[in-house]
């Protein structure tokens, strides 16, 4: 899942199609995310011992991840661009914000040697 805690997302199917907001909870096995202020549903409960009064309240519900997408900066996400400069470090670059993401490459990988079989 690629929607994580603490981001901005918008909404892109429901009730609340075009809103957005932060993620509050991801629900990993369901593939549902929780977002704070959306899809508000109400919740009928019982006084318990924990609870004395009984009553209705308004929770948020968990809305499917398909249906958010991740937003950057108040702006819509699109694909980022990959170019890689060189082997060690790798960069990518969002069309909207034009921000440059550096990945260092951790360990070089050792060359192969080369082996030919002999003839005979």
């Amino acid at each position: 899942m690629k929607v994580k805690v603490g981001d901005n997302v918008k909404i892109l199917a429901g009730k609340d199609k075009g809103k957005e907001g932060k993620v509050i909870r991801t629900l990993k096995l369901e593939n549902k995310v929780v977002v704070e202020g959306i899809n508000i549903v109400k919740k009928h409960s019982k006084p318990t011992n924990t609870n004395d009064k009984g009553g209705i309240f308004d929770i948020e519900a968990p809305i499917h991840v398909s249906n958010v997408k991740v937003v950057e900066n108040k702006k819509e996400a699109k694909k980022a661009e990959k170019k890689t400069e060189t082997k060690e470090a790798k960069t990518a670059k969002s069309k909207t914000t034009k921000e440059k993401k550096e990945k260092v490459a951790s360990a070089e990988k050792p060359a192969k040697k080369a082996t030919k079989k002999a003839s005979k």
